[in-house]
């Protein structure tokens, strides 16, 4: 097996407590019932050809006043009512945490040598809330963000990008993300991967890699 070199790691879920958590707080804080999020997002999909908005939203391709704008006018239609969704993407951070137990061995891996690296499904606009959260720049020298990129993970050009502006092999690197579909996609250009449950998990089985 080839040495790992570089860690490339997801941001929201893992670095962070889990996302559905910023979501639960958006429908709490703005009174959206989670199924009427759901249905919304479904019925602007439907409406477009099947492009789920949120999607579009961290490819950059729609912007965060368009998403707004269009989530709460299916949120109209399916509530009856107007729902105020100024303040989406403030809120949903403020409900998510830094994993700072993470994010400490994630230093000690920068300090034994490993190239670090953050590929992240993320918001263009949203950008200074995400990196408020963690001292990024202290440990990795490349963050790849499908909102500045017009892709988003599973798409394998995300990731060719990734290895490529960071120069290390696919089989010389090691993924980390809570999503299994982005974990498979890594795995498919050859890259090793952990799909991140737990932080005891995660550390556990990046150790493991490491020492094979």
């Amino acid at each position: 097996m080839t040495r790992v070199e570089a860690i490339v790691s997801d941001f929201g879920g893992v670095l962070t407590t889990p996302l559905f958590e910023g979501f639960a707080g958006v429908q709490r804080v703005h009174g959206v019932p989670p199924e009427a999020f759901g249905s919304a997002l479904a019925r602007v999909a439907a409406a477009d050809g099947g492009a789920n908005p949120l999607f579009e939203l961290e490819k950059g391709t729609m912007t965060e006043a368009a998403f707004l704008a269009t989530i709460g006018a299916a949120l109209r239609e399916e509530l009856g009512h107007e729902v105020e969704l100024q303040g989406f993407g403030t809120t949903f951070f403020e409900h998510l945490h830094p994993n700072d137990e993470l994010f400490a061995f994630m230093r000690t891996l920068r300090g034994r040598g490993y190239r670090m690296a953050i590929l992240t499904n993320n918001v263009r606009e949203w950008e200074p809330l995400w990196r408020s959260m963690l001292p990024i720049e202290e440990i990795f020298e490349l963050v790849v963000d499908s909102g500045f990129e017009g892709v988003r993970k599973p798409d394998p050009t995300i990731y060719r990008l990734t290895l490529e502006r960071l120069s290390v092999p696919a089989e010389a690197t090691l993924f980390l993300d809570d999503m299994e579909i982005n974990c498979e996609a890594a795995r498919a250009l050859g890259m090793q991967a952990v799909q991140f449950r737990s932080t005891a998990q995660a550390i556990e089985e990046i150790e493991a890699a490491l020492a094979a």
